[in-house]
């Protein structure tokens, strides 16, 4: 006993010396309010009474020293009422075991109360075993001590040792009280995994008639409300007798949590009307409803009623008024709110942090970040993971990457949630590889894991290894919900994976998703981009309750496939049916009209109909209008429309631009472009877009380079979408350099910037760079599409490299799975034609997978007449001209075969019917662009109104000599005139090119290299002499026709004489 009690006064006396000292007079005569004030009054007096003690004796030598102390502290208890509040107000832990040593060495006599706030005390403080070791040692126990054990037991989250306890008193015959059944409720409502539990004491509850006590009534609400049974809960809501703030604000947490915001703000109602006000935690319920519900008048309304019940001082209600605020999207008002408090906790700094991040306010968010590190001294998981979505894009991907650091420091990149959000950090910036890193350096992995890393992969377009990672899931047995087939369902959406994609739409079925309806939706979606509308109808219709979402894919898909009847048909369905619809179904529909006769027969109509209903005013819908009258060559609508609208977004002259560059109005899309900067619109990566596409049909470098250099300098160097369209505009330049100087490292290359490097090699005549980026691309793991093979056998076909290009034809349909479209064969048929191989080129059209088009039969034509097989030419003519009498290339052509072959009369004829039609010759025309003035010629005689036409005529005969000197012969036979030798010769040096090659020369610096435009294909002997010509001045000559680009320099050309 000597021995025990030397310890506890030893314990006791070490902690109180760590207690600051309070003079003793002071203390004597200072009211005792605190059990720490009475521990400081407690071990100053003692040290006061010992001050004069021998060191070597120590001050707990002695009997008189123990008993004074033991004395001491007994009356210091009594002072502070211990008898009345026990532990009840010990808030330290120390202090409670030096207390209770004094009171296990002073014999203080402990009742069943004391022993009650000591159980209390010690689960308070988390010293659960401490607690259960009183409670086992209790001689004699009342309900509030059972209660306090059991409550302690909930409080540190021992739920299965609470059920026990409780079992264990039921089978020691106590009865249960109110207080322990709702604190037994509540643990299984915590637990989340005690539901079977919950329900046995519901039944319980009954059977014992306690259903009526508000305590319990309240926990069985909760507990219905946490398990996401809100009517459940509401059923025994209604059946209360009695119901308080904490009941109904149970309710509201309930339905709050299963999603249902309206009946949150009901209850809220149906509270007041029943008298009773809300608390703290009501407010905090309420306002997020009203954030979710982005009701800005109910949120205004509750605001009212949180500060006239004077709550607006509160922590959880200002954080829940913050978070209101930024689903109102108003963060200046949720910034006034976090700015004014008095007190903020970690959920408060992190709600105006997710405020600004939900807005995409980068800076702010990590201002705000920098002011919590310094200020509050504690983040947690939520803080990081609102940063690093507002990091998701490429711009802010370095601010991502730093608290990427972040979350390795705090030892957070074992979180689950922390890590998916990387993983969406780096998918929504593009950077795929960095994703698979993260994912693949995961220690645990959730369903929210696998999906992102597969939708990550196909919004990257690497739709393989999205497919793999199903694979993966399928074989690990994890389970799917309808996100992960959703993800794999937009990666089967491109033909080579149709096959996968019917596995997909299998594994749904077998799974039992087939009748949801996010999962319908995808399959309708994905059927509809591979072009099977039949089957996305099908599946439409098995579908048991289709939404407006359901409704926009199918009329979507029908539009994506040129199917405007279709597409109507579906929205007139739609109607019927009594779906609403939206501006992105009015969208859908005006996509669905793409040529003159839809203009006439739905789109002006459907106008109507969109006047009619309101959609007009919507800016989408303008935007569409205006691109449907431009698709259907009816620009002076789309511009009529466009100089109608007040205000008019960036959208809206974006695609103003676009229209006029896609109908060759590029001088016209220009003006808009600038028009556009000078009224202080904000350019955005689709309005570049439009602009390069407009310099890249004019041909105008200089503008192209003025834009790419806006480019650097408004911060969009760094866009892929806008590097593409820079890349093809310098292609459709002659800039093969530039091409290759702004080209993306070959890991950030899309497949769009693969296609654009292919077919810019091929347009110069660099069929070999072609070829090798074509396998380049491969080994980088990029998909081809059917626009990468056009490229592919565009280059092939450039190059005359027959063989290689009837291999890649066959390898897109065996190896990448990719259905030849019209453009693919005639590729192959120019390519067999201009080789001579008619006969197999003539096979290869009536055996093509496709019905040939004007296209394939121009070819095949043109072929003819290179090779001038007059017989097979006549047909081919006879074919072109049945579809279409009016084709002015079928008559040329043909012409142009019965002129090589001496049939004059035929020729004659030709001319005749062509008059006779009223069918005109597209007439040859080629510019020169020096300064900002193009400089137009035609043939022959059309340029005797130029004013240099003298000195032009001049330099063509100066040239004429001096090729002559150096070896030139005409080639007459491209001189399609029933005439003399030197006549034909005479016209060939009429040939637009060739006016426009001296012109150039003479008004260009001697050192620099000269562009020539023409809109039709250089003749033979024109490209002769710009081969002379190039050798003969020194300088290097760029040729550009329809089809390509004829680089001159030293006497040769780029095509080598191969075009």
């Amino acid at each position: 006993m000597k021995i025990k009690t030397q310890f506890l006064l030893s314990v006791s006396r070490t902690f109180f010396n760590t207690i600051p000292k309070t003079p003793v007079e002071k203390t004597r005569l200072a009211a005792v309010s605190s059990i720490t004030t009475a521990s400081a009054l407690i071990n100053e007096n003692f040290a006061e009474q010992f001050k004069n003690d021998d060191p070597k004796r120590g001050c707990l030598d002695g009997d008189i020293a123990k008993l004074r102390m033991i004395d001491y502290s007994i009356r210091c208890l009594n002072a502070l009422n211990f008898s009345q509040k026990g532990f009840s107000e010990i808030t330290n832990q120390m202090v409670g075991k030096a207390l209770h040593a004094f009171c296990v060495v002073g014999s203080v006599s402990l009742s069943v109360f004391h022993y009650n706030t000591l159980i209390n005390m010690y689960s308070k403080l988390g010293n659960i075993e401490h607690a259960r070791y009183v409670f086992d040692k209790m001689c004699q126990r009342n309900s509030a001590s059972w209660s306090t054990m059991l409550s302690g037991y909930v409080r540190v989250g021992l739920y299965q040792e609470a059920g026990e306890l409780f079992c264990q008193m039921w089978g020691l015959g106590v009865e249960p009280n109110g207080f322990m059944i709702a604190s037994l409720i509540t643990s299984y409502s915590r637990s989340g995994s005690m539901v079977d539990e919950g329900f046995q004491v519901h039944g319980f509850v009954v059977k014992i008639g306690m259903f009526s006590d508000v305590y319990v009534g309240t926990a069985l609400v909760h507990f219905y409300g946490s398990i996401r049974l809100p009517y459940n809960a509401q059923m025994i809501f209604e059946e209360m007798p009695d119901c308080n703030v904490v009941s109904w604000t149970s309710l509201m947490v309930g339905y709050s949590d299963s999603g249902n915001p309206g009946e949150v703000i009901n209850a809220y109602q149906r509270m007041g009307r029943n008298g009773v006000c809300g608390n703290q935690n009501t407010f905090a319920t309420v306002t997020s409803s009203c954030g979710l519900l982005e009701d800005r008048f109910l949120g205004y309304q509750v605001l009212g009623h949180v500060i006239q019940y004077g709550f607006d001082g509160n922590v959880s209600v200002a954080n829940s008024l913050i978070s209101m605020f930024s689903s109102f999207s108003n963060v200046e008002e949720a910034c006034y709110v976090f700015d004014r408090m008095n007190e903020r906790d970690t959920i408060s700094w992190n709600a105006m942090i997710s405020a600004y991040a939900h807005h995409g306010l980068c800076r702010e968010s990590l201002i705000c970040f920098h002011s919590m590190r310094h200020l509050h001294d504690e983040t947690n998981s939520t803080t990081l993971a609102s940063l690093l979505s507002v990091c998701s894009s490429v711009d802010n991907l370095k601010w991502g990457r730093g608290i990427h650091g972040l979350v390795v420091k705090s030892g957070l990149d074992s979180n689950v949630c922390i890590c998916n959000t990387l993983l969406t950090l780096y998918s929504q910036a593009g950077r795929s590889e960095d994703a698979e890193l993260a994912f693949r350096a995961m220690t645990e992995t959730d369903l929210i894991s696998w999906n992102s890393m597969m939708a990550c992969y196909v919004q990257d377009g690497n739709c393989l290894n999205g497919l793999k990672l199903l694979t993966e899931l399928l074989q690990m047995g994890k389970g799917m919900n309808h996100v992960t087939f959703a993800c794999a369902l937009a990666a089967c959406s491109h033909p080579e994976f149709l096959t996968e994609g019917k596995i997909v739409h299998a594994l749904i079925i077998v799974s039992g998703f087939h009748d949801d309806l996010i999962v319908g939706n995808a399959l309708i979606t994905m059927y509809c981009k591979l072009g099977m509308t039949m089957e996305a109808k099908q599946v439409f219709q098995a579908m048991p309750q289709p939404d407006m979402v359901t409704w926009n894919a199918l009329i979507g898909g029908h539009a994506e496939n040129e199917e405007p009847n279709e597409a109507v048909k579906a929205y007139k369905s739609m109607r019927e049916k009594g779906t609403p619809a939206n501006y992105i179904t009015i969208v859908n529909v005006l996509g669905a009209c793409s040529s003159p006769d839809d203009l006439l027969e739905r789109g002006k109509p459907f106008h109507a109909h969109i006047v009619c209903t309101g959609y007009e005013s919507d800016d989408y819908v303008k935007n569409s209008l205006i691109t449907m009258y431009a698709k259907c060559d009816d620009l002076d609508s789309s511009n009529y429309i466009f100089a109608g609208l007040a205000n008019k977004s960036s959208i809206t002259w974006n695609a103003m631009v676009a229209a006029n560059a896609h109908h060759g109005r590029g001088e016209e899309a220009l003006k808009l472009f600038n028009q556009m900067r000078n009224e202080g619109v904000v350019l955005d990566q689709f309005s570049f877009s439009g602009g390069f596409s407009a310099t890249a049909n004019l041909g105008v470098l200089e503008e192209g380079q003025q834009l790419h250099g806006l480019v650097i300098k408004l911060g969009f160097r760094s866009d892929l979408h806008v590097t593409n369209a820079a890349m093809d505009m310098y292609g459709k330049c002659g800039e093969m350099h530039d091409v290759l100087k702004i080209l993306p490292r070959p890991i950030n290359r899309s497949r769009l910037s693969w296609n654009i490097l292919i077919s810019a090699s091929a347009r110069h005549g660099c069929i070999q760079k072609g070829i090798e980026t074509f396998h380049e691309m491969l080994e980088h793991g990029s998909k081809p599409d059917h626009v990468t093979f056009v490229s592919l056998l565009s280059a092939c076909n450039h190059g005359g490299l027959v063989d290689e290009g009837l291999a890649y034809y066959d390898s897109m349909t065996n190896e990448f799975g990719i259905s030849p479209g019209i453009e693919h064969c005639v590729c192959i048929i120019d390519l067999l034609g201009r080789s001579g191989r008619l006969s197999e080129a003539e096979s290869f059209i009536k055996t093509m997978p496709v019905p040939p088009n004007d296209l394939a039969w121009r070819s095949l034509l043109a072929a003819c007449r290179i090779h001038g097989n007059f017989e097979l030419g006549r047909k081919t003519a006879e074919h072109l001209l049945e579809s279409d009498p009016s084709d002015d290339s079928a008559y040329v052509l043909y012409s142009n075969i019965c002129a090589t072959s001496g049939r004059w009369n035929d020729v004659e004829f030709l001319r005749k019917q062509m008059g006779s039609k009223n069918v005109m010759k597209q007439p040859a025309c080629s510019w020169v662009k020096i300064k900002d003035k193009v400089h137009s010629f035609g043939i022959g005689n059309k340029n005797h109104h130029h004013p240099q036409a003298i000195q032009i005529k001049a330099k063509l005969g100066e040239l004429m000599k001096t090729m002559k000197e150096a070896g030139y012969v005409a080639d007459t036979s491209f001189a399609l005139h029933d005439m003399d030798e030197e006549e034909k010769e005479y016209n060939l040096w009429n040939h637009s090119e060739r006016i426009a090659l001296a012109f150039g020369l003479m008004n260009t610096p001697e050192n620099s290299t000269l562009r020539v435009f023409k809109n039709l294909r250089v003749c033979g002997d024109c490209h002769s002499v710009y081969k002379f010509v190039s050798e003969i001045v020194g300088r290097k000559i760029v040729l550009r026709d329809p089809y390509r680009f004829h680089h001159f320099s030293g006497g040769k050309c780029s095509c080598g004489d191969f075009w």
